[in-house]
């Protein structure tokens, strides 16, 4: 009779709890927006250069030796690849969450109880052989395995570990952002650094002509035909020219440790090629269509993955409104005495419950982190939607840059050549004195400027193509 009114009062107590449950907020409905243009501006590809390995897309030795060895050493990967290793450990809590534990304890205690109590009293009166009553005090040895089960009824655990899943695959595609991300500084840096080289040669070859000039100029002026001004003029721009170098020479040092930082060594001499940096071809681009970096792009699919994960993480804040059900159990051997353990089945101690719990009253705990999780949802759902943005605008101002710089350094190769030219005339018509010397100092200054120029916009060409390739997604596969 007793039995039959606690199992009622269970159920009826698991009824209401189950209904209590029912009564949650609703899930965010709110679903991403992934539409993007049909093509780029102005560009009709089909296919594009980010299928391209990075080994087939560098044409340089040198500079595939040196990602070679920053994909090995750089400190920022090997860091990114510890965060996979601990998103790979989360799947592996949450799975076993999922499962029973298991325990053994063992253990040993001793208990005297007062004599005038309901156990001291029956203790007393107790005997376990005739003749020898319980001992006092009385000693406890147990050996015993035990077991805890959450029944995941309502996919709580489950959707928890799909969760850690996602996030798992997110951390590998930010690795995989993180390695296009690198290729592309190296190339960078790379290009920089053959730029300064080209530009510290030219550099020496003004401070060679404007000597030459100067060495005129005090010809002239011991022939009468010139003043110290024209000397003392011609003698400040070489002595500018020469500060320029020690510019250049900073400059270098600081891109090749830029350099040897991102391969993790310490200062060493980057090897490459100094010559020939004008006549360098920047790899042709090939834009393809938007809807493919939805496929390329590491960052928008880890995005994808992180919005995958908040959805299921709303799941979960919503089954803890529903109530959970416990299961637990224990066998093993208890005993006053070691010499008991073996006794069957005296000794032996077993137990088997389940209980169902579950919140009615005062849940706003609940309810805030389960608007919290809607809201981190939301969050992830506007940045998935702006990295797909970003990553189209990455591309078409790449993707416009690379033509505006082509048109560019063809005009600025015009500039050069005249320049250079005018260098020639100018230089004759001083030594017959049909012009000054300041007309032969400017005409000096622009062709060094116009030639420096041509250099830098030589490697910004060269940086905008691999900057492109990466705004594609190449350079992970």
């Amino acid at each position: 009779m007793y039995k039959n009114k606690l199992s009622g009062c269970l159920l009826a107590l698991s009824a209401a709890m189950a209904f209590a449950g029912c009564k949650v907020p609703s899930l965010a409905t709110s679903v991403a927006n992934t539409a993007v243009p049909e093509i780029y501006s102005n560009s009709k590809d089909s296919t594009n250069i980010a299928s391209i390995p990075w080994r087939s897309f560098f044409k340089d030795q040198n500079l595939v030796n040196l990602i070679d060895t920053a994909l090995k050493n750089n400190q920022e990967l090997k860091i990114t690849l510890q965060e996979i290793e601990i998103a790979k450990n989360e799947i592996r809590i949450k799975k076993g969450e999922l499962l029973p534990g298991v325990g053994l304890r063992a253990g040993a205690g001793l208990e005297k109880v007062g004599r005038y109590t309901s156990q001291g009293a029956g203790d007393a009166g107790t005997e376990i052989t005739p003749g020898k009553p319980v001992p006092d005090p009385l000693m406890d040895y147990n050996l015993s395995a035990y077991a805890h089960w959450e029944v995941d009824i309502w996919k709580k655990l489950r959707n928890s570990k799909k969760a850690a899943v996602s996030r798992y695959l997110s951390t590998v595609e930010g690795r995989n952002f993180a390695l296009t991300n690198l290729i592309a500084e190296v190339a960078d840096s790379y290009y920089e650094l053959l730029a300064l080289d080209n530009q510290m040669e030219i550099v020496k070859q003004n401070i060679a002509l404007q000597k030459n000039a100067l060495a005129i100029v005090k010809v002239q002026k011991e022939a009468a035909r010139a003043t110290e001004l024209a000397v003392q003029k011609f003698q400040a721009e070489v002595l500018t020219s020469k500060s320029l170098e020690f510019d250049l020479l900073q400059k270098t040092k600081e891109a090749e440790n830029r350099i040897n930082f991102l391969l993790g060594q310490y200062p060493q001499e980057i090897k490459r090629d100094r010559t020939n940096f004008l006549s360098l071809v920047p790899a042709s681009v090939q834009a393809g269509v938007p809807s493919q970096l939805l496929i390329n792009r590491p960052d928008i699919k880890q995005a994808e993955l992180e919005l995958a994960a908040a959805k299921l993480d709303v799941k979960v804040a919503r089954a803890a409104f529903y109530p959970s059900l416990d299961i637990s159990a224990a066998i093993g051997l208890q005993a006053f005495k070691p010499g008991y353990f073996l006794k069957f089945p005296e000794s032996v101690l077993y137990s088997l419950a389940g209980d169902v719990a579950g919140p009615l009253i005062n849940r706003n705990a609940i309810k805030a982190e389960f608007s919290s999780a809607n809201a981190r949802q939301l969050q992830a759902m506007y940045n998935y939607e702006r990295s797909i943005l970003n990553a189209y605008l990455e591309v078409s101002n790449q993707l416009s840059k690379i033509g505006n710089l082509e048109k560019s350094y063809a005009l600025k190769s015009e500039q050069v050549a005249a320049l250079n030219t005018s260098i020639a005339v100018s230089n004759d018509l001083f030594k017959s004195a049909r012009v000054d010397y300041f007309e032969v100092l400017m005409t000096q200054r622009d062709a060094l400027e116009s030639k420096l120029e041509l250099i830098e916009t030589k490697k910004e060409q060269l940086n905008a193509v691999v900057h492109f390739y990466r705004d594609l997604g190449g350079g992970w596969k």
